[in-house]
């Protein structure tokens, strides 16, 4: 939910500014009644009036600043007091930061003034705006209406009367009927509310009007302002993020007091951060700051970024929120552990990603092992020295194995330029070039279809077959095609006859996932996607095998199927041995979805 700080008074513990205080140059006679006398009715006079010295150097004799905001209960008679015969007097309390602002109450020692005035800077003093108007006569004073008789006026004469000639109280309340606030965290609330300083300008003076006494004393020692306590009521401001401010229970005792002082500093919840919860903690910014909902009470939190444990801090991005659907803005500052991305997610330039890690594991990019003999420098991205996701190497011409340490089947002289091409039917000797006859031994690979078959070297009996296979049987990579060694004529989609008359018996989507090379035929493994058309063969959308039937003299499979692409395949099938069949009358193109629908409308309603 949302938070609310508790009320305190600002004023204790700060010192406010004044333009004068009795006795600061030198010592000050001055004159006044007894509060006893003041406070019965006037009518029957106001007693003698005691005079006595005001000296600001004097602790017995001053009346500070100060003892405004000190501690009304622990000190119930001490007050400030201007110098004498000023009429314009201006009392300023600056913050430290910004608070909330709910009531102030000023308590006069002298009669209160005829005119005042009580205003707000929120920029540290730059600029001051007026929270109210108070005079015996508001028009003639502001040229303003009384509240007294139009509710909301900014003047009101309710406080402007020289009775009662002492502890008469001015009033202010931020929230009032007329300052109607829903969400005390909307813009129109801080606007109303929060402040960084506040200032009384006493405007003009009036004497207490004592019938039936007569003045023996000097009327100048009586022309003075004097207030016994200035009460400023209010809360740390915290966006609806935080419910104590900075000290015990977000204030601090007053040394010899027993005031609290109200801090600025908010201890911030909602993963919020800053002095007021103005924004999201280092690692929560994947959404827009938002301030605590005081009308429905929603927190609005700040919402983690999906770093996965790799940064310690992120950004909020407007382009990444808008392109997700304002879903996720997210931007990880810093990516450690070799990673990189918006959110940490993929391993830096010369790194793969071990799958046999969570990705939040500080260990889960390897870096690259490759031959530089073998290696490639001019890859799809000049930065990388291997595959990202499987760690193989870019090889150069002729070159394999996931390192790129040494040639492929049918290439021997492995070397700086690679390795060159048997001239061969099949394999031949490494080292020498010498052709090998038979399919004896013939060994078992993972590899890419169309190309030369077999596409890696021949493995040591010591190697398993598990070390060969693609990390995630979705994802095959080969280090590099050589179309020049093996040329297929593919088909081509024509016309609606033409394709209603091959009569194929099966139409698939499918994704290429490896291959291997039995020796006397070739056999994919793929995964079916989408099934357009069957026939007697049952076909799920899982893993399963086509047989391609093509051969070629130079061991070559046609059409080319290349692993970790997505395929249009249509083809016959062997309904006896229940197997999906591919060779040179099969139509097979790279996924696209207008081809996609193309061959679904001549399916439905083409080929009668």
């Amino acid at each position: 939910r949302s938070c609310n700080p508790p009320v305190g008074n600002l004023a204790t513990g700060r010192t406010p500014v004044t333009l004068t205080t009795c006795g600061q140059n030198s010592t000050e006679l001055y004159c006044s009644y007894s509060d006893q006398n003041l406070l019965h009715q006037v009518s029957h006079g106001c007693g003698q009036p005691r005079c006595t010295k005001c000296n600001a150097n004097q602790p017995d004799n001053s009346h500070l600043p100060a003892d405004m905001t000190d501690d009304f209960f622990a000190n119930p008679i001490s007050w400030w007091q201007s110098a004498q015969g000023v009429h314009r007097e201006e009392i300023r309390l600056d913050f430290e930061t910004e608070f909330y602002l709910t009531h102030v109450i000023a308590v006069f020692k002298s009669p209160r003034p005829a005119a005042m005035a009580l205003e707000r800077s929120q920029d540290y003093g730059q600029t001051w705006r007026p929270y109210k108007y108070f005079s015996v006569n508001c028009t003639a004073t502001f040229g303003l209406q009384d509240d007294l008789i139009e509710e909301g006026s900014m003047c009101t004469s309710r406080y402007s009367e020289a009775v009662p000639c002492t502890r008469g109280e001015v009033i202010y309340r931020a929230l009032s009927p007329a300052n109607k606030i829903e969400d005390p965290y909307s813009p129109e609330a801080q606007d109303l509310l929060k402040l960084t300083n506040l200032r009384l300008l006493l405007l003009k003076r009036q004497e207490c009007p004592c019938h039936g006494s007569g003045l023996v004393e000097k009327p100048q020692r009586f022309a003075h302002y004097a207030i016994y306590d200035l009460i400023v009521r209010g809360s740390c401001f915290c966006n609806g993020h935080a419910e104590e401010s900075s000290g015990s229970a977000g204030f601090l005792r007053e040394p010899g007091s027993c005031a609290a002082v109200v801090h600025g500093k908010c201890v911030c919840r909602h993963n919020t951060a800053g002095d007021h919860c103005e924004k999201c903690a280092p690692l929560y910014n994947d959404q827009p700051w938002k301030p605590g909902d005081g009308k429905t009470g929603a927190p609005n939190e700040c919402r983690k970024c999906r770093c996965h444990n790799h940064a310690d801090s992120c950004h909020f991005d407007l382009s990444v929120w808008l392109a997700s659907g304002k879903r996720s803005g997210g931007v990880c500052n810093n990516c450690k552990h070799n990673t990189e991305g918006h959110r940490c997610q993929r391993c830096k330039p010369g790194y793969y990603r071990d799958r046999g890690k969570p990705m939040s594991s500080t260990e889960v990019c390897k870096p690259c092992t490759c031959q530089p003999m073998g290696s490639a420098n001019a890859t799809f991205s000049r930065s990388w020295r291997c595959h990202p996701k499987t760690g193989f190497c870019y090889c150069k011409p002729g070159v394999a194995g996931p390192n790129c340490d040494r040639c492929l089947v049918g290439y021997w002289g492995f070397g700086e330029n690679g390795c060159r091409p048997c001239d061969c039917a099949r394999d031949c000797d490494q080292h020498t070039g010498n052709c090998f006859n038979g399919y004896d031994n013939e060994p078992f690979f993972n590899i890419p279809i169309g190309g030369r078959i077999p596409d890696l070297v021949q493995m040591p009996s010591n190697e398993s077959e598990e070390e060969w296979k693609w990390n995630d049987h979705e994802q095959g990579f080969s280090a590099l095609r050589h179309p020049e060694k093996c040329v297929c004529k593919e088909k081509v989609l024509g016309s609606v006859t033409d394709f209603c008359q091959m009569k194929y018996a099966y139409v698939i989507k499918a994704r290429i996932l490896s291959a291997h090379d039995k020796g006397t035929h070739a056999e994919v493994v793929v995964k079916v996607k989408k099934v357009l058309k069957s026939s007697k063969v049952k076909i799920a959308r899982s893993n399963r095998s086509i047989y391609p039937e093509s051969w070629t003299s130079r061991g070559c499979t046609c059409p080319i199927l290349n692993p970790g692409t997505d395929y249009l395949i249509a083809g016959q099938e062997d309904s006896r041995t229940s197997k999906l069949l591919v060779n040179m009358n099969s139509l097979v193109k790279p996924w696209k979805a207008y081809l996609g629908k193309q061959v679904s409308d001549i399916l439905r309603t083409g080929c009668k």
